[in-house]
C-alpha cells in the first residue's frame, strides 16, 4: 500500500537514522520577527520543537546550532537533541553548518533552519537516499531550475570543503552547496510527497504563521 505524504516508512526511517544526524540552524538573531522567533508557538509548540521532532523522524539524534553567547534554546525533552554553538557570532547559516558538522558523528548530516516548522520526513529521507546512491557529497531540493539551500544532505566529509570556502569568504549555503558534487531531487519526485511545498516553508515575520496557529503558548 503506498504511504502518504509525511507517514513514517519504518526500515526508511531505521536507515536514514543509522546514518543521518539532524542539524537544525538556530543562530539567528530574528530581527525581521521582532522577538525570538524559534520560541513563538507553532500549533501548540515552539518553532524550533517543530523543526526537530520532524528531523527526529528520519535521524536517531539532532543537533540544534545556537549562537556562542546564547542561552541554551528550549528543547524537546522526549527526544535526543544536543546543543552546539557558531565560533563567532553574526557569521551567517554557513558559520552554523560548519559547527553542526564538527559535532555530528553519522556519515551524513541532515541539515534544516530551525524556522521550517513543516519539514515533512518523507522528502526529508528521499535527500539522505540521494547522497547514499552516488558519488556525491550533498543532496538539495531542485526548484525552479535550480536548487533550495535548505534542507539538505552533506556527507560529513563535507566539514573541510566548508571550512575553505567559509576561510576564503564563502557566506552563501547555495554557493557551498554548488561547489561540492551535489545531487538535485528532482521537483516532481518531492512533490509526489509534499505536494504543497510544506517543506520549503520557513518563517520570517509573524504573519508566516499563517491563519492557523494556535498563538497562545504552548
Amino acid at each position: 500500500m503506498a504511504r502518504g505524504p509525511g507517514e513514517r516508512d519504518e526500515p526508511a526511517a531505521r536507515e536514514a537514522g543509522a546514518v543521518a544526524t539532524g542539524v537544525l540552524l538556530a543562530g539567528g538573531r530574528s530581527t525581521r520577527f521582532g522577538r525570538d522567533k524559534l520560541a513563538a508557538p507553532y500549533l501548540g509548540e515552539p518553532l524550533l520543537h517543530r523543526a526537530a521532532r520532524a528531523l527526529a523522524e528520519v535521524c536517531a539524534e539532532v543537533v540544534v546550532v545556537v549562537a556562542p553567547e546564547a542561552p541554551d534554546p528550549s528543547l524537546p525533552g522526549d527526544l535526543r537533541v544536543r546543543v552546539a554553538r557558531d565560533a563567532r557570532e553574526g557569521e551567517g547559516p554557513l558559520a552554523g553548518i560548519l559547527a553542526g558538522l564538527r559535532a555530528v558523528r553519522t556519515p551524513l548530516a541532515l541539515v534544516a533552519a530551525g524556522d521550517m516548522p513543516t519539514l515533512v520526513p518523507s522528502v526529508l529521507r528521499e535527500l539522505v537516499r540521494a547522497v547514499l546512491a552516488g558519488p556525491v557529497d550533498a543532496a538539495a531540493l531542485g526548484e525552479a531550475g535550480g536548487f533550495r539551500p535548505l534542507p539538505c544532505a552533506l556527507r560529513r566529509e563535507a566539514l573541510a570543503a566548508a571550512r575553505t570556502r567559509f576561510g576564503a569568504g564563502e557566506r552563501s549555503v547555495r554557493g557551498f552547496l554548488a561547489a561540492l558534487r551535489l545531487a538535485v531531487v528532482p521537483e516532481e519526485a518531492w512533490r509526489a510527497l509534499d505536494p504543497s511545498g510544506e517543506t520549503l516553508r520557513d518563517v520570517d515575520l509573524p504573519a508566516d504563521l499563517g491563519p492557523r496557529n494556535d498563538t497562545s503558548a504552548p
